[in-house]
């Protein structure tokens, strides 16, 4: 995830327009290092949070209130004595820095004008919030920093505050083509990394995406770019950076329900996720870690049921593996058979005792083959042998083909399990899965008088041309949307020989001529994307209408047969298809 420059100056566009000129009507300490500002605007209350967590820094404009601690802690009483009741007069971004100066003003206890500096410093681990006077002199900060901690700057009362210059990056809004050229050649990484280890508030993702708008390779050296070309990149450097100095596109891009990344500025690299935009970066910034927090939080609930279904999975493909191999030593036993018959013709010839003889292979054009004995038996003795080893391996081959077919059934259930707890998005989803594993035996039924109810849907999605797609997120939804849902004519979509969702398109009672290619082509996609296939380049995928499909006796949820389908082979990008309202 890029905090970065960008979206600061991002944020810091969004709060000039929200807080400039705002009173300072709360001030509350929820977390030793959070601050949550509650500011009244000509237009209503606004909630400003301020966070300096190590692993989270954030910075955004919420609706929502925290709780706050029954004595406030002494950082929050200073802020309190100090801006309690202040004014923002205004906010900035010091050198594409990820920092945010918040510039108040307050009267002193002698009533004269002051101002005071509240500034969020957004770096990692080293995040904090300062509180500095006119001066630039620290009153105090959430997080106080001595030498022992940092070599590099004391953050404590009384010592002067500055912007630590580490990393020697230069603010991309005030770079001359003799700065650009000097940082870049004096480099020996590849362009995309130059630009980001040199440049203020650009981070990988962006540089990649600099380089594209620029229309250069982002892997190539800086040392072999020729003068001209260098000129060239200043300018769309300059071009580039002027294009998003006040124009800006937060959004939140999903990997399916997952979010993976955002930005303020449009990314083409993510073109294979779904773009989601915002209206402001307080509103992506927020979206996006509260989603992600509850996707971490489902993923660390599923934990035991991916365990109880790896373990399974893996016991069920040695087995698969080792009845294969048992099956393939059948593969011979035709010619047990073969060898009992010819003794049994031509064994009038063969003396006794004989430990090997000849015989002609009247299968194999008469072909002599050589058949080994056993010197102890009589011919007709060791014809019997041979025939009873072909019939042992015959019954063989055939309880291992039922249990070859029953245990592959195994696998790809225990698949299907394991993609849906991939798709799981709701601690209802993980219920269901738990329950149609306790179903099936996978987990030990526990007894309680309480009966489960479990009322969660699967995914609905809206074709381009308006027609409904539903999505099973597992093997009861699969179930539901498949033989509850779905109408004879609907249409029946489902990755070919994988593990994946039941995609159910309602046809509105039309044809198949009458339903446009695009929107089956989506339906496909979403089958692709919602299988164990999702990351191929392209994926096959069988399509039929409902009512061909059966679900036989006895079958465990999600399991269908069909025996006639139409076929697609598409790829698994639903960034342009979207759930509906």
């Amino acid at each position: 995830m890029a905090f970065d420059g960008i979206v600061v100056a991002n944020l810091v566009y969004e709060l000039r327009a929200e807080l400039l000129d705002a009173r300072i009507n709360k001030i509350a300490q929820p977390e030793k290092d959070e601050l949550l500002i509650t500011c009244k605007t000509t237009t209503g209350l606004r909630r400003l949070l301020l966070s300096a967590n190590a692993s989270l820094p954030l910075l955004y404009i919420t609706q929502d209130n925290k709780l706050s601690p029954m004595n406030a802690p002494n950082f929050c009483m200073l802020l309190r004595k100090h801006i309690g009741s202040a004014r923002i007069i205004d906010i900035y971004q010091p050198k594409m820095e990820r920092v945010v100066v918040f510039v108040i003003s307050h009267f002193d206890e002698m009533g004269d004008l002051r101002t005071k500096k509240l500034i969020l410093e957004i770096m990692g681990k080293h995040s904090n919030i300062i509180f500095t006077d006119d001066q630039d002199l620290i009153i105090d900060s959430i997080k106080h920093v001595s030498s022992n901690m940092s070599s590099v700057r004391e953050v404590l009362p009384g010592r002067e505050y500055f912007i630590p210059d580490t990393m020697h990056k230069l603010d991309p809004y005030q770079v001359s083509y003799e700065m650009f050229k000097e940082k870049l050649t004096s480099s020996e990484h590849t362009l995309s990394k130059a630009i980001y280890t040199s440049f203020n508030g650009i981070s990988p993702v962006v540089a990649q995406e600099m380089c594209i708008t620029m229309q250069v390779e982002m892997s190539c050296s800086v040392q072999s770019i020729q003068e001209d070309t260098l000129v060239l990149l200043y300018q769309k450097f300059v071009s580039y950076m002027d294009s998003i100095r006040d124009t800006f596109t937060p959004t939140i891009y999903y990997e399916g329900e997952e979010p993976k990344d955002f930005s303020s500025v449009t990314i083409s690299l993510y073109s294979e996720y779904r773009a989601v935009s915002m209206s402001t970066a307080s509103q992506m910034i927020e979206t996006f870690y509260s989603e992600k927090n509850a996707y971490t939080r489902i993923r660390q609930k599923s934990t035991d049921l991916r365990q109880v279904v790896q373990i399974a999975l893996e016991r069920n493909r040695k087995k698969y593996g080792l009845q294969l191999k048992q099956l393939k030593d059948t593969e011979n036993r035709d010619k047990f058979r073969i060898y009992g018959e010819l003794l049994m013709t031509y064994g009038y010839d063969v003396e006794e005792g004989s430990t090997e003889c000849e015989l002609p292979n009247y299968y194999d054009e008469n072909r002599l083959i050589r058949i080994t004995l056993d010197p102890m038996k009589s011919v007709k003795d060791n014809a019997n042998k041979y025939f009873d080893r072909y019939n042992k391996l015959k019954r063989t081959c055939e309880a291992l083909t039922e249990l070859i077919e029953g245990t592959k059934d195994e696998v790809l259930y225990l698949e299907s399990i394991a993609n849906a707890l991939e798709m799981a998005g709701s601690e209802q989803d993980l219920e269901e899965i738990k329950e149609e594993l306790t179903d099936t035996g996978y987990i030990k039924k526990r007894f309680t008088n309480k009966k489960r109810k479990i009322h969660n849907q699967p995914l609905h999605y809206k074709s381009s041309d308006g027609y409904d797609i539903y999505v099973g997120k597992n093997n009861l939804q699969n179930d539901k949307i498949t033989f509850e849902l779905a109408t004879g004519n609907d249409w029946w979509f489902h990755v070919k020989g994988a593990a994946g969702s039941h995609v159910i398109l309602k046809c509105k009672g039309q044809s198949q001529e009458e339903i446009p290619t695009r929107t089956f082509e989506e339906a496909g996609r979403l089958a692709a994307y919602y299988s164990s296939m999702r990351k191929n380049e392209k994926v096959e995928i069988d399509y039929i209408e409902k009512k061909h499909v059966k679900r036989p006796k006895g079958a465990k949820p999600g399991f269908v047969v069909y025996y006639t389908n139409f076929s697609m082979v598409i790829d698994a990008d639903i960034s342009q298809i979207y759930l509906a309202e």
